[in-house]
C-alpha cells in the first residue's frame, strides 16, 4: 500500500498517522499543503488532526482551499481512499467531500479522552476487519465534533449504509451520555456514497498499541491494507 499523509499549517496528528502506517507496513510519503500534484498511483491519502490555520473563520476552512486539496479531490472521485481524521474530518467536509458540517460542540468546550464507539457498517476498505455492531473504544480531542447535517442528508447517510461509526456507551448503547458533542444521530464518522471516502473525529491512530491505552484503531489501518 502507497499512502500520503498531508500536513497542513497547524497539523499535529501527522506525525500518529505515519507512526500508524509504519506499523501495518505502509510505503508512505509526507506532502506539504502547498504541493499541487499528487502521485496517481496513490492507494490511501490520510488528512490528519490538528488545528489547521488555527481553526480561523471555521475549523478546516482555509486548509480546505489549500493546492493540495484539488489534487485529493482528483483522486478521491478516481475511487483512491482518503481518510480524514478529527481536523481532517473538518477539512474535508468543507471541502465538500462529504455532506454536512462540524461545528461547537454541544457544551461549548474543547473534549479530550476516550470514548466508544460502534461500528455500523463493517462492508468498506475501512472497516472491513471489525465485526458490524463492533464495540471499540479510541480517543478523542476537539472542540468543534458536532456533526449536523439537514434532515434529508441524515435520511440519505442511514438509509445509504454511510454511517461508518457512533458514540454509545459501554454495552453499545446510543445514549444522550454517551454522545460526547451533540452530533445528530451521534454520528462519529461518515462515508461517501461510494464509500472511498471516510471523515471522523475519534482518533483510530492514536489507538494502535495496548500501552498507550488501546490498539482498536489498529484494525482500520490493517483493513486498508489488506
Amino acid at each position: 500500500m502507497k499512502s500520503a499523509v498531508i500536513t497542513f499549517p497547524g497539523s499535529n496528528c501527522d506525525r500518529d498517522a505515519v507512526t500508524a502506517l509504519q506499523k501495518v507496513g505502509s510505503k508512505i510519503q509526507k506532502i506539504w499543503h502547498q504541493e499541487t500534484k499528487l502521485d496517481d498511483d496513490l492507494d490511501l491519502i490520510i488528512i490528519p488532526g490538528g488545528f489547521s490555520y488555527g481553526d480561523y473563520l471555521r475549523s478546516g476552512a482555509m486548509a480546505a482551499i489549500s493546492p493540495v486539496m484539488q489534487e485529493v479531490k482528483r483522486l478521491a472521485a478516481r475511487g483512491v481512499k482518503v481518510l480524514g481524521i478529527c481536523n481532517g474530518f473538518q477539512i474535508i467536509t468543507e471541502a465538500g467531500l462529504l455532506p454536512g458540517v462540524l461545528v461547537r460542540n454541544k457544551k461549548m468546550k474543547f473534549i479530550c479522552r476516550e470514548v466508544h464507539l460502534r461500528v455500523e457498517n463493517s462492508d468498506s476498505s475501512f472497516t472491513k476487519k471489525y465485526k458490524k455492531h463492533q464495540i471499540i473504544r479510541v480517543p478523542i480531542a476537539h472542540m468543534d465534533g458536532n456533526y449536523l447535517a439537514d434532515n434529508e442528508v441524515l435520511k440519505k447517510l442511514e438509509d445509504g449504509g454511510n454511517i461508518a461509526f457512533r458514540y454509545v456507551d459501554v454495552s453499545g448503547n446510543v445514549t444522550d451520555e454517551s454522545n460526547p458533542n451533540g452530533s445528530a444521530l451521534s454520528i462519529a464518522g461518515i462515508f461517501n456514497d461510494q464509500k472511498n471516502v471516510l471523515g471522523m473525529m475519534p482518533h483510530p491512530e492514536r489507538a494502535i498499541d495496548e500501552n498507550t491505552g488501546s490498539e482498536d484503531g489498529l484494525a482500520m489501518f490493517e483493513s486498508l491494507l489488506s
